[in-house]
Parts: C-alpha cells; sequence; structure tokens
C-alpha cells in the first residue's frame, strides 16, 4: 500500500490529536488488488457460522441471481484489516496492533462482494482523538472493484493506550501470532484476467416482500454459541494476531475474565442472522454495530442471543430498519445495532 499525491489530504492535526505524527486526513490507496476466492468465502461463512446456501453453493447463488458464490456481509473486514494494518504502521507508530480494541464498525453496501472480484482498498484516518481513558482513531475504508465502481464503504473505530503494560506484553510476546505484518500488503494479481463486469441480482427474486413487513415485528431469535476454537478458527483466516481471544494467559494479564471473542465475529454472526431472515443478502443496504461488552468464553463455550425488530419502515424506497441486539447472560454486547433492508416491490 502507497501513498499517491493526488489522494492524501494532508492537514494540520487538531489540538486534541493523540501523537504528533497522527495526520487527520490523511489516507493511503492500495496499489496492488484482492481477488476474492471461492474458497474463502467459504471459509468465511464456515468461521462466522453463516449457512446461507449463497456462499457455500454456485448452485444456489445461480438460482438467487448471481454469476458466482456471495461473500458474507462482513467479509471485506479481511483484506480491509491488511489494508489497516498498513494504515497502522504509518499513522499509529506508537500503538502495539495486538493490543488495540475495535468498537465500533458500520458498512454501506453498494453491491454484493462476489467471488472472482478484484478489489482494492483506500483508507482515510477521519479523526483521532482522547476519550475513555485511551486514544479513539476513526477510519473510513473505500472499496472498489477492478471497474473502479464502488462495492462496500466501511467506518471503523479502534481503541488503544500507547503506554505498554509490561507484565501484558511479556506474555504477549510469547503468544503473538509469528509474521503477521509479513505480507500484509495486498497480494499482487497485475496478471489476473480481470472478472467480468458483475451483474446485479434480480430485484426481489428472493427478497423479503415489502408487503409482508411491518413495524413492530420481530426477527425469529437465535442463540449462537461459540467456542474457544472458534475463535482460534476466526483468529487465523482473518489474521487477528491478538491473543486475547485464545489465550487464558493473555486475557488474565489485561483483567480478563476469560478469552474474549472478536468484536468482528460477533458482528459477522450477527450479519448472518440478519440476511437470513431478509432471504438474500444482496437486499442488505447498511450495517452499522456498537460494541460495549466483550463476549467472555470459558472452556464450556459462550451463548449469545440475536434478536431483532423493525423499527421503521420507507414506503417509497420500499426497505426496512432493523434494531438489533445481542446479549450474553442478559448483558448487552450491543449498544446501537441497526440494519438497513431492501425489501421486494410486492
Amino acid at each position: 500500500m502507497r501513498t499517491t499525491p493526488d489522494d492524501s489530504r494532508m492537514h494540520d492535526p487538531p489540538a486534541d490529536s493523540v501523537a504528533p505524527s497522527t495526520t487527520v486526513g490523511q489516507s493511503y490507496r492500495s496499489s496492488d488488488c484482492y481477488v476474492v476466492g471461492r474458497e474463502k468465502i467459504r471459509e468465511f461463512a464456515r468461521a462466522v457460522q453463516d449457512d446461507h446456501p449463497v456462499h457455500r453453493s454456485e448452485d444456489a447463488a445461480h438460482d438467487h441471481g448471481y454469476s458466482g458464490l456471495v461473500a458474507p456481509l462482513t467479509f471485506v473486514s479481511v483484506p480491509a484489516f491488511l489494508a489497516q494494518i498498513e494504515m497502522f504502521d504509518r499513522v499509529a507508530q506508537a500503538y502495539d496492533l495486538s493490543q488495540i480494541m475495535q468498537t465500533d464498525h458500520s458498512l454501506v453496501f453498494h453491491r454484493p462482494i462476489l467471488a472472482g472480484d478484484a478489489l482494492r482498498f483506500e483508507v482515510e484516518l477521519e479523526s483521532a482523538r482522547k476519550a475513555f481513558g485511551g486514544d479513539i482513531f476513526c477510519f473510513k475504508c473505500s472499496v472498489t472493484d477492478q471497474h473502479g465502481d464502488e462495492v462496500v464503504t466501511t467506518r471503523t473505530s479502534f481503541v488503544g493506550r500507547p503506554e505498554v503494560n509490561l507484565a501484558a506484553a511479556r506474555i504477549c510476546d510469547g503468544l503473538l501470532m509469528q509474521n503477521f505484518r509479513h505480507g500484509s500488503s495486498i497480494p499482487r494479481q497485475s496478471h489476473a484476467p480481470a472478472p467480468p463486469r458483475r451483474q446485479a441480482a434480480e430485484s426481489g427474486r428472493n427478497t423479503l416482500p415489502f408487503t409482508a413487513i411491518a413495524v413492530g415485528d420481530e426477527l425469529p431469535p437465535r442463540s449462537v454459541t461459540v467456542k474457544l476454537g472458534d475463535l482460534v478458527n476466526y483468529a487465523g483466516m482473518a489474521g487477528d494476531p491478538n491473543p486475547i481471544h485464545w489465550s487464558t494467559a493473555a486475557a488474565a494479564s489485561v483483567n480478563l475474565e476469560s478469552p474474549v471473542a472478536q468484536g468482528m465475529l460477533m458482528v459477522g454472526i450477527g450479519a448472518g442472522f440478519i440476511t437470513s431472515w431478509a432471504g438474500d443478502p444482496g437486499a442488505v443496504t447498511e450495517y452499522a454495530v456498537r460494541l460495549t461488552s466483550p463476549v467472555y468464553v470459558s472452556d464450556h463455550g459462550a451463548t449469545v442471543e440475536y434478536r431483532g425488530k423493525i423499527k421503521a419502515v420507507d414506503p417509497e424506497r420500499k426497505t426496512a430498519t432493523i434494531a438489533v441486539t445481542a446479549t450474553q447472560n442478559g448483558r448487552k454486547i450491543f449498544g446501537r445495532a441497526v440494519a438497513v433492508i431492501q425489501c421486494a416491490d410486492r
């Protein structure tokens, strides 16, 4: 990933910036692309426990009007993480990436990601400020395809502290995934043939009819159990280096009662909860989650219950806004989570 003169917007840092080297408004554009693999889509769907057939079966994807497997909603977080590592190394050198926690994540979908798409990323540091005893960074990531068309726009907030917990650092040094920064730049695919321009799914083919919904309707609840093995699998699949997600010793070193599930794993499971009800992952146009409490995963696993309710409908646009909750033992995991669904015009 490199800084391009035409796309970098350099401004003086605000008074409350977290470090002199942190330049709000600075952006980086990937010079290479990330080609979405069919098996990577299937691997990600397994990791986030999303059993929608369009993520696994090409026949099912074709039946839904797509030319290939459809990536789950939060799949983009995997290649975007590679781009964010590059960004952290440039604008937040004082922070240990393995100890930075995610707090907010929002996605605006311009179209679904399909197998064979060649994605490029531009990451911009939108804000950096001090709050709640730490430093909060907000990044915007614009994702385009091989034709230059917009695919997804994401915004992600992270919180970190530049000071080092020496005891925790010693433990984590012996547990941290090796070489997670090696190959962190987007893999080059300069000789790969460009896939054809994607066609949108036929409108309303497998999407929930607008006439079938009303404000106050509740989605069928879903209980999901995650185990330590699921956290290890997601860490390897997503390239997440933080050992607090699978090591009891690392979690205890930062005063956590047990390893905690990755925030994006819980956000991804929530996305599958929404799309299974909507009927077609391509029907989701927006999805945003604020993470408020960690999911503690003991040796026996952890169970999280997802619920949803229609909070608003737009008759003109034929959309529904869904409020989503996620709880563990009655404790809220999501502070505020909403999704916007494009319904079928019938």
